[in-house]
Parts: structure tokens; sequence; C-alpha cells
């Protein structure tokens, strides 16, 4: 095994995952494309555990630098499709912040995108509202797209989802379409419990300020 690999929270018998963070923030500060490059292919190692490490490795540096893990964007679309929970959810995690700075390959692969968040985890769904959103976010075509299937889902999920997929959605909110965003929030804070309600009213005074 690698000495890289041999960092993994796996290969050093540890149930947390602090290691894989600190590679991650390691390999991310030095901008370090060939050590990346090695843990993306691992992400195809045959070791769920390996493999399941390095997903976490890449996303984590997704969350500091989109752009150092762009090139295998390709890598986390065909992720989607694995029988792996963890690495549908991780590869959805990764996708949410390539959308921020490709939302034209995000979109490119949108139901992809759609059919991994109708058979996905909750995780996974979660993460898909993000990728969603951000995509939206970049123009009024894909916004007009996008949003009735966002707002569509917000009329529908479990009232406890709905605070935390709204926030997710608000990148894709603006001042041409935040009266049917904030209608449909109105319409579902009745359900919610007094923490959740609260959370809500927020999401709904940000998006009225737009």
């Amino acid at each position: 095994m690698s000495e890289l690999l041999n960092r993994l929270a796996y290969l050093q018998t540890r149930r947390d995952r602090t290691p894989n963070l600190d590679l991650a923030r390691d390999l991310a500060a030095r901008e370090d494309i060939m050590s990346i490059r090695e843990i993306a292919q691992n992400m195809w190692n045959e070791n769920k555990n390996i493999h399941g490490d390095c997903i976490h490795v890449m996303y984590e540096i997704g969350a500091i630098e989109p752009g150092l893990i762009e090139p295998y964007s390709e890598d986390f679309i065909k992720l989607l499709k694995s029988r792996h929970n963890n690495m549908v959810w991780g590869a959805m995690t990764a996708l949410a912040e390539i959308a921020k700075i490709n939302p034209d390959f995000t979109f490119k692969h949108l139901d992809e995108i759609k059919r991994a968040k109708e058979e996905g985890s909750v995780i996974a769904i979660d993460n898909s509202i993000s990728v969603l959103a951000h995509t939206a976010a970049e123009n009024e075509e894909y916004n007009k797209v996008i949003l009735p299937y966002l707002l569509e889902h917000l009329a529908s999920c479990r009232s406890k989802e709905v605070p935390q997929h709204a926030e997710r959605t608000l990148p894709a909110i603006n001042e041409f379409n935040k009266d049917d965003f904030v209608k449909i929030l109105k319409k579902r804070q009745k359900d919610l419990d007094s923490a959740a309600f609260t959370r809500l009213g927020r999401i709904i005074r940000l998006a009225e300020k737009l």
C-alpha cells in the first residue's frame, strides 16, 4: 500500500474520520495534484473501506477548493450508480461543490442527478438539493428548468426536511422567483414544531429581502 493511502483512517485502524480530514486539508493546502489523482483513482478500489475513505477525502478537498476535484466530475456522476450508499451520497456531496464552479456540467447531467435523488438515501437527497440549487443559480435558463422541480419537492417532502431543504434551495432564489418559494414555505410552516417553525421563518425573511 502506498504511503499516501496509509494515511487513510481505515489503514490507520481508526474508527473516526479525522485522518481523512487531515489528509484532505493537507492535499488542498499544497494543491498536490498527483496525490489527489491517486486518491481519486482509489475511489474505485475493490476494498470498500478504502474507496469509502477516498471519496470522503475527495469531497472534503472539494469543500476547501472545488477546482481541485473538478477533473473527476465524470467519476462522481458514475458513482451515483454505485451499489454502496456511502459512495452515492459522497459523490453527490462532491457534485454540490462542483456545481458552484461548473454548473454547466451538473446541468448536463441533470437526469442522472435527479434519478440518484429519487432513489438515494437521506444524505444523498440532502446534497442533491444543493447540487440542483447551485446549478439553477447560474442563469435564467437553468433556473426555469430546475426551480419548479425544487419547489415541488419542498411542497411534498417530509415536514422535518423542509427547513434544511429550503435553506439548501436558497442559492436558486432571486427577486423574480422568491414569491413562489415563500408561498410554499408559509404553507408548510403550519406543519412544523416550534424550532423548525422558527428556522423556516428565518429562511422566509431572507428570501423576502431579495
